[in-house]
């Protein structure tokens, strides 16, 4: 019997502002933001195999991950779905090219990526809203990547609003630029006030991108540009490059730059950083 498999490609997402909000009781802080869907992506191959049912191997490629695979999230997004459904043995071959530790929610992409690959491969049948339902349980923005489109997001992250048709960012070419840094989620949080935004990201964005300076801004650039003076920097070299918007996404370490025109760049302009330049 011919075995089952389905490959896909979990992208990436900036957000296009980043505000915080509020904290709760428990800890969490209340953001909004607008997600976007970035042509950066990972590869997810899903493999029906032989091992005992109910049990998943992961193969990992690409950028070198830190911490053990049995506690990568696509392995969590699988046992999820077995813990509720009969599922077969899989082989999972996932191929990295999303930074880590960038504010890009790789992992939470791929996770979000193999809740709908074993949905579609084993035709389970669960819609979207249930989908993200499980999704939230392995990340506040990986229900995001069950559809991947461009949203509103407030809550902690998983309260999602549609916007595909609302951003003019269709046609722009992006530059987005990863330092060798790290910036710990947890330490950016730990130096973040919550407060009211002077300009709603959501109504931002939906003006011109040429007027997005100044209004449409991320609350971690306060703490980890003094605390990283290089990705600071960064953010400078994309606007001397042409960028007509650049931000920090999610709490560092990238930056991404967008423009008008595709830009012209020596392919040292941004020296010893990963750097990915695409078209939106």
């Amino acid at each position: 019997m011919k075995m089952k498999t389905k490959t896909c490609h979990p992208c990436a997402k900036i957000n296009l502002g980043l505000n915080i909000v509020s904290r709760r009781a428990d800890g969490y802080h209340l953001l909004e933001s607008v997600f976007y869907p970035i042509p950066l992506c990972d590869t997810l191959t899903v493999s029906e195999g032989d091992g005992a049912a109910g049990t998943c191997t992961l193969h990992l490629s690409g950028m070198e991950l830190e911490g053990n695979p049995e506690d990568n999230l696509v392995v969590k997004a699988y046992r999820l779905l077995a813990a509720d459904f009969p599922l077969p043995h899989v082989e999972i071959d996932l191929h990295k090219a999303i930074p880590s530790q960038a504010g890009l929610g790789g992992g939470s992409s791929d996770a979000a990526a193999m809740l709908n690959v074993i949905n579609e491969l084993f035709a389970m049948g669960l819609d979207a809203d249930t989908l993200r339902g499980y999704a939230v349980r392995l990340g506040a923005d990986c229900a995001f990547f069950i559809d991947s489109v461009a949203a509103y997001a407030t809550g902690i992250g998983e309260v999602l609003t549609p916007m595909e048709q609302d951003v003019a960012l269709q046609g722009k070419y992006i530059v987005l630029v990863k330092p060798p840094v790290a910036v710990s989620t947890r330490e950016a949080y730990s130096h973040i006030t919550p407060r009211q935004p002077r300009h709603h990201c959501v109504d931002t964005v939906c003006q011109p991108v040429t007027t997005w300076r100044g209004r449409l801004t991320n609350d971690f650039e306060d703490s980890v540009f003094p605390a990283f003076p290089e990705i600071a920097a960064i953010k400078e070299r994309l606007y001397d490059l042409g960028a007509v918007f650049a931000l920090m996404s999610g709490s560092g370490s990238s930056v991404f730059g967008i423009f008008d025109e595709e830009p012209q760049m020596k392919d040292d302009a941004f020296e010893g950083c990963k750097v990915f330049k695409g078209k939106l």
